[in-house]
């Protein structure tokens, strides 16, 4: 009777550390380590039969560093003093639920540890320059918030986001598999590399008030809000107008059109920034970002693949 009086409490607190293991996961953001995944294999069918362990190996590893860099992210700027308990957009393990920062810093550590061995197997079956290149990517992930001068109190943490988990990514991805680049990946990557800095923009049009008073110094900031939201609402268009280029060019098939099924979202991402102040306000817009990315990628890839069976 005791035992079984005892096994709903287990149950409670088992489901709130999965909770909250989750949350610390920052789920939304993991797409943004999906789709450039999916997008360089899916360039790679043009060339070569797909290598599924390889495939699934990159997905693993670029989703597990992507988890990493969320929790140095909460760990840092906790330790900088921007979370608190009524911050927006975070996990909220450390400031909520009261993990220790230095669990939180040494789970994102082990997991990066894992992602180098998966990375071991992907270079094994491929190329060891992959290491090279995976660890600079990593550099970039953990310098984002960590380091003596974090990448995120500059002006350019959407360039380097959209490069090291746009560009980058995708291009390993197309390289592991075809064993080359070509023009046609690097170009059909520039739409991707600009959405995923978008997702940072809108991040930090979001938190612009909070990250002025804590002294970072970041593109939303220098541009203001409205002129961000602009900017923002440029990387959109340039996002589809390039496809639309390439295609006009017959650099790829005309089935990369089927991009402009996510426009609605690019839409409604800016309509969700506008007139907003409050971070709480703007987490719909966000969301509608990082939407348009997901499948704004997905779509890209359905295309490739489309244009190669048809």
């Amino acid at each position: 009777m005791q035992s079984e009086m005892q096994n709903p409490s287990t149950s409670n607190v088992l489901d709130k550390k999965w909770k909250v293991a989750w949350r610390l996961t920052r789920p939304h953001t993991l797409t943004a380590a999906f789709v450039p995944v999916l997008l360089g294999t899916a360039l790679s069918l043009h060339e070569t039969k797909i290598h599924i362990g390889l495939f699934v190996s990159m997905l693993l590893a670029c989703v597990i560093i992507q988890v990493a860099v969320n929790m140095f992210n909460e760990y840092y700027d906790y330790k900088r003093g921007l979370d608190n308990e009524e911050s927006v957009g975070i996990g909220g393990a450390i400031v909520r639920d009261g993990i220790k920062p230095k669990t939180v810093l040494h789970i994102a550590i082990t997991l990066y540890c894992i992602s180098i061995l998966i990375g071991v197997y992907i270079c094994m079956n491929s190329s060891w320059w992959i290491a090279l290149i995976g660890l600079l990517c990593m550099a970039a992930g953990y310098l984002y918030t960590g380091g003596p001068l974090p990448i995120a109190y500059t002006p350019f943490g959407e360039l380097v986001a959209g490069f090291f988990m746009g560009t980058l990514i995708i291009l390993i991805s197309y390289y592991i598999q075809a064993g080359t680049i070509s023009a046609t990946s690097i170009l059909v990557s520039v739409p991707i590399s600009i959405l995923v800095g978008a997702i940072l923009l809108a991040n930090n049009i979001r938190d612009l008030d909070g990250d002025k008073e804590n002294g970072r110094k970041t593109l939303a900031i220098l541009l203001g809000r409205n002129k961000a939201i602009y900017f923002l609402g440029g990387m959109f268009i340039v996002s589809y107008v390039w496809v639309f280029i390439l295609i006009a060019m017959s650099i790829t098939t005309s089935w990369l059109a089927i991009v402009t099924l996510s426009a609605p979202i690019a839409i409604k991402a800016i309509k969700g920034f506008i007139g907003k102040s409050l971070p709480i306000q703007m987490m719909p817009a966000m969301k509608a970002t990082a939407q348009t990315n997901t499948i704004f990628g997905f779509l890209l890839s359905i295309g490739l693949i489309l244009g190669y069976i048809f």
